[in-house]
């Protein structure tokens, strides 16, 4: 009997494996297919090394073992578009202190801006935000109570944060999808801490253009002119 106990769980661990990577080889095709359907390259291929491209964006610069892979690039709606899957390794030790590797895998894209930026992040608020913000760790608030309690926001430029997320940009925002957003001095970055299914990455250059369509006339004459 523990024969076919054993065998039955190797079965099922197989069974698994193959599952998972016929899931894989599924959703590969579909960003290929969307890929071609706009005009964006595609490539399979694991890119180490890929954070060196974006150095300011935190979600690249995690454990180690990093790169890309399943990475899509070219225009999307006349702005330059990267999107990408993405490999990081953590360790810990177990009870007899054998080192264990978690691996760790998200999707993102990166949209380029014509206009300069300034450093800003935008996530989903959670719990330990909460508990940070009753000891005085908080982040930028705002009149909406909506997106202050939806949203953490953080920038060294509290006031390039207002102005950016004006009453209009945060009404789309908490209209829109829920990703994590970090902007550089020339691009967005748009990632949630899974993979995303086809349609995400989609959504995800949506709402780094909509957010970038919506930036005040003002703020972005001051910013081509270097005053803000």
């Amino acid at each position: 009997m523990p024969y076919l106990i054993f065998g039955a769980l190797i079965a099922l661990m197989i069974a698994a494996v193959v599952f998972s990577n016929l899931a894989e080889k599924k959703r590969r095709e579909a960003i290929g297919a969307w890929a071609a359907a706009n005009g964006l390259s595609f490539s399979p291929a694991k890119e180490f090394g890929f954070d060196a491209r974006f150095p300011a964006f935190g979600a690249l610069r995690q454990g180690e073992q990093r790169y890309a892979y399943n990475i899509l690039s070219g225009q999307w709606k006349n702005r330059p578009f990267t999107g990408f899957d993405y490999h990081y390794e953590t360790y810990s030790r177990d009870s007899k202190g054998h080192r264990q590797t978690h691996h760790h895998y998200f999707s993102a894209v990166v949209i380029g801006s014509a206009v300069p930026l300034k450093p800003l992040r935008i996530r989903p608020e959670g719990l330990f935000d909460k508990l940070a913000a009753a000891f005085g760790f908080d982040d930028i608030d705002f009149e909406s109570a909506e997106f202050s309690r939806k949203f953490h926001v953080k920038s060294p430029d509290r006031k390039y944060a207002y102005d950016v997320l004006h009453p209009r940009a945060i009404e789309f925002l908490l209209q829109s999808p829920v990703f994590s957003l970090e902007f550089d001095a020339k691009q967005v970055i748009a990632w949630r801490s899974k993979k995303f299914q086809p349609p995400e990455f989609e959504q995800a250059a949506g709402v780094v253009h909509g957010l970038l369509d919506r930036m005040p006339q003002y703020l972005i004459a001051a910013m081509k002119e270097g005053t803000r």
